[in-house]
């Protein structure tokens, strides 16, 4: 049976409808080509090709379907794009990292190689950002299409005030924190941390203090740099970042050295070996992830303040 490309495009529009609503969809659908085929004809086009050139113009039929069933063409919609994305975000942001921490500090632990470390975190971090794309994303698939609300809208008190700088508030919070930390390095050097059989004695290696207050004092004046210019800039993230690498790889080499402790410490038999161990790892992990965040952070908020 030989149909027209009218009838054709009709019942492609038309055939997924509720029966309800087919017929009559079916029957405006026809009659709005129909007059602009006639108009198009009467401007002196031939009927075939004004057919073809109004089908063209309606476009897609299966766009036209979900017109008539009213079911959204995209995954996530306007309504729930900006709250999927924030949370994606978010979520990708913390979640992998976090998780391939985890594993290789657990493989660590165990006494795995770095192959074996690398390629465990590598793996678990990768997994996880496939399986966050794909589970948030059906959840707000679902939602959408369940007819479920959900509160997407913001509340205008959150908005920055401009002008309202914690500047100040973060210089002293971070003098103070710094003040407190060569406070307990000078402690330990010269009064000892640690009283065994009633005798005091440092934690730290004695040959590491004079380096420690350098450190300190360097991010002391980092600190009061930041806080006069009022925002980061390049020079100040490059430097921000030069200082956490140093201080990182400072920390790294005495542990796996064994040379961040004194040796009266580790002579005293206060810890095992395998204790001591496990504490060295937890600690240069710690490191590494206190000033990774610092380094990260510091290039977001020079990013900021450069729009």
């Amino acid at each position: 049976m030989d149909t027209t490309l009218t009838e054709r495009y009709v019942t492609a529009a038309t055939r997924h409808l509720a029966p309800k609503v087919r017929e009559e969809s079916r029957t405006d659908l026809e009659q709005s080509i129909a007059e602009a085929i006639a108009s198009r004809v009467s401007m002196g086009e031939e009927p075939a090709a004004a057919e073809r050139a109004t089908l063209i113009d309606l476009g897609d039929p299966a766009v036209l379907a979900a017109g008539y069933s009213h079911q959204p063409l995209n995954l996530i919609g306007p309504p729930y794009y900006l709250t999927w994305w924030r949370l994606l975000r978010k979520l990708l942001a913390i979640v992998p990292i976090c998780a391939a921490g985890g594993v290789a500090l657990g493989q660590t632990l165990d006494g795995a190689d770095i192959g074996e470390i690398l390629s465990a975190s590598i793996t678990v971090g990768l997994s996880l950002i496939v399986h966050l794309c794909f589970w948030v994303t059906l959840v707000f698939f679902i939602i959408e299409r369940s007819g479920v609300e959900i509160d997407t809208g913001w509340d205008p008190e959150e908005l920055p005030v401009p002008g309202a700088d914690s500047a100040k508030s973060e210089l002293i919070a971070t003098l103070v924190f710094l003040g407190l930390a060569a406070g307990a390095v000078l402690w330990d050097r010269f009064g000892g941390s640690m009283r065994v059989d009633g005798e005091t004695m440092p934690i730290l290696n004695t040959a590491l203090w004079p380096w420690l207050l350098v450190l300190i004092g360097l991010h002391a004046v980092f600190a009061v740099v930041l806080q006069r210019r009022g925002r980061w800039d390049a020079g100040l993230a490059v430097a921000n970042t030069v200082l956490a690498v140093v201080f990182v790889s400072l920390i790294l080499n005495l542990l796996v050295r064994g040379a961040l402790v004194s040796p009266e410490f580790l002579d005293s038999g206060v810890f095992e070996a395998e204790t001591l161990r496990i504490l060295g790892i937890l600690l240069g992990f710690g490191v590494v992830a206190l000033w990774g965040w610092s380094i990260l952070d510091g290039w977001l908020k020079r990013r900021r303040d450069a729009r």
